[in-house]
């Protein structure tokens, strides 16, 4: 009995794994994640019936036909070509019809389809092709260009599957996604991957902020929607990048924050309804935030306020860096249209800025941004109409930061063709090694204000810079204009002796 009491008891590997596992997930506090399903199949056939081919016609004109290629006077090929292209060259400019293919998804039981816009752009005729093989035509609801977004309405028989929008807020890189679509016109095919990037920039229009994402998507998957294992449309496939045509595991989707708000003013409306501050605004570079005394670069500097909108007579000036937007964080600029075009016309929000290295709020009633309109319009501009008075001992010119500057001047103004509404001190000559030509500096520009202080003369400017440099400030902050009228910012190094 006492030998049995110290018997040593063998533990199945399997348990020693197991114990291990648990172990791991208390010591990490249960962030070990699941790993992906088995199968995806049961996700898939509820999805798939909500998921359309979208086919569309188009009338274009021209012949179609094979070209004709560049034949040398002389040589004993030109004939032989003349003869046979002449037989192919159909008789006048006929139209032609041209078919595409792409994706899209219900979202409603009565019929309201969501797609990319350029699926359906210059469309003569959509047919919109179910799960079930039934085929509806197609009427275009509303569009917009700058997302890429679309709504068409079908009129069914009877109720239709749909699919809803989940919180692409939620998504992580690295979480699980299918998308669904109609890849080189194959039909509903299923393709799953992980998210591979958020919030990424590819230069495809103002609002940019795509969901990038390893699933396979392909020519023909556009519009179509990318899901979560929840089964909820988290974005909209919209491109790809590939140098041979077909997926390489780099596709970028509209995710359904913006996606969502869309469609759904383009259903109520008809049109977009986005929101407009009125400003002009740049990236704050680490050199602009070092000019202006900030610790890092985050935030929009306004170049310029529009007269004409929302943003004028609030307070709000040119070298304001906008730092938050009715609550929300703007950590660099291409954030802010963003923001602003999601908050409803006429909304009351506030504004907080960096000025002089202090925090100002102002509240502003936000206006609507015109189909013509871009939320960097070049409209507006920070110069003051007001004159001072030059003191006579004032010198002609002076040169610094490797610019040669001139008092103003009708002399300058007509040399310069500068507008009479433009004040401040003319570049006459730019040093081609200084940091001012490499920042696109040249003769001609006019010096409005040096790191937020308005200038009229030379020795202001001399003067500014060199109390900038007493801060051991290593820019300045120029706001410069041209002959027009347009202005922007530039941080010029201030160079030590």
């Amino acid at each position: 009995m006492q030998n049995e009491k110290f018997k040593v008891k063998f533990v199945p590997a399997w348990a020693l794994i197991v114990t291990l596992f648990a172990t791991l997930v208390a010591m990490t506090g249960g962030t070990v994640q699941a790993q992906e399903p088995e199968s995806v199949a049961d996700l898939a056939e509820g999805l798939l019936g909500a998921v359309v081919n979208i086919s569309t016609s188009q009338s274009v004109s021209g012949s179609g036909g094979i070209e004709m290629p560049q034949v040398p006077e002389g040589s004993p090929f030109r004939e032989f070509f003349d003869e046979f292209f002449d037989r192919q060259e159909p008789q006048g400019d006929q139209p032609r019809q041209v078919q595409s293919l792409g994706s899209g998804f219900i979202v409603s039981a009565d019929g309201m389809i969501v797609t990319n816009n350029h699926v359906i752009a210059d469309a003569d005729e959509i047919t919109i092709n179910l799960s079930d093989g039934t085929q509806l035509v197609a009427e275009v609801v509303g569009r917009d260009t700058k997302t890429d977004i679309a709504v068409l309405r079908v009129t069914p028989e009877g109720p239709l599957p749909f699919v809803s929008f989940g919180d692409s807020d939620t998504l992580r890189v690295g979480d699980w996604v299918m998308a669904i679509g109609n890849p080189f016109g194959l039909g509903g095919s299923v393709s799953v991957g992980i998210v591979s990037a958020r919030n990424r920039n590819i230069n495809s229009g103002p609002y940019d902020d795509f969901i990038q994402t390893d699933a396979a998507i392909n020519r023909g998957n556009s519009g179509g929607p990318l899901f979560n294992y929840q089964g909820e449309v988290v974005g909209i496939n919209t491109a790809i990048f590939s140098p041979t045509g077909g997926s390489v595991g780099i596709g970028f989707s509209v995710p359904s924050k913006l996606a969502e708000s869309v469609a759904k003013q383009l259903i109520e409306f008809g049109e977009t309804r986005r929101g407009w501050l009125g400003v002009r605004i740049q990236q704050v570079s680490e050199e602009i935030a070092d000019s202006l005394g900030m610790p890092d670069a985050r935030g929009a500097l306004v170049a310029g306020v529009n007269p004409e909108g929302p943003a004028a007579g609030s307070g709000l000036e040119a070298g304001d860096v906008i730092i938050t937007f009715n609550g929300e964080d703007v950590p660099e600029m291409r954030d802010l249209p963003k923001i602003v075009a999601a908050t409803a016309p006429g909304q009351l929000v506030d504004v907080v800025v960096l000025r002089d290295g202090t925090e100002i709020a102002f509240n502003i009633e936000i206006g609507r941004l015109e189909t013509s309109d871009v939320e960097l319009a070049a409209n507006g501009n920070g110069s003051q109409d007001e004159e001072e008075d030059t003191p006579v001992d004032e010198p002609e010119s002076v040169t610094i930061l490797g610019l040669e500057l001139s008092l103003m001047s009708d002399e300058l103004r007509q040399e310069y063709e500068l507008g009479e509404d433009i004040n401040g001190v003319v570049v006459t000559n730019v040093d081609p090694s200084s940091t001012a030509a490499d920042k696109g500096i040249v003769a001609g520009t006019v010096i409005v204000e040096v790191s937020q202080l308005e200038v009229t003369t030379p020795a202001q400017i001399v003067g500014r810079v060199e109390t900038l440099g007493d801060e051991g400030r290593r820019s300045a902050l120029l706001l410069l204009s041209n002959g027009v009228g347009d202005m922007r910012f530039v941080a010029v190094r201030i160079e030590t002796q």
